[in-house]
């Protein structure tokens, strides 16, 4: 499997100007990049295929809470290309400013392990 992906900045943009340096090509790390995006995929957020995404407006705000939240955010990572297995998975709810974010989770991917996030990212906002 050959993963290329281009990178994207701290900011969240992609990035130009560097030729071939512009990608992560099979590494753990355009692993992370595609799960991170992946994670913040809203379902019916993307034109082109409104099945695509995590169904936070359908079933995890408001619904069923960090148990249901933390399962399909798990499966949806599980289900990334080159993700192999999944160590020390952890969802946190912050209720005060309704975020979930992912903290340590190590990631065995296709191309060794790594961790995800490298620092705690949060991944949805609520609308409850």
């Amino acid at each position: 499997m050959t993963l290329r992906v281009r990178a994207l900045s701290s900011t969240g943009d992609m990035t130009f100007g560097q030729g071939s340096g512009n990608y992560l090509i099979d590494s753990s790390a355009a692993v992370c990049q595609i799960l991170g995006t992946r994670l913040q995929l809203w379902q019916t957020e993307w034109f082109l295929n409104l099945s695509a995404g995590i169904p936070y407006n359908t079933k995890i705000a408001g619904y069923g809470g960090l148990s249901v939240a933390s399962t399909i955010l798990k499966q949806a990572t599980l289900s990334s290309p080159g993700v192999i297995s999944v160590d020390n998975w952890s969802v946190v709810f912050n209720a005060a400013t309704r975020l979930y974010t992912v903290t340590g989770s190590s990631i065995n991917t296709i191309f060794g392990q790594t961790s995800f996030p490298s620092t705690n990212t949060v991944i949805a906002s609520s609308i409850t």
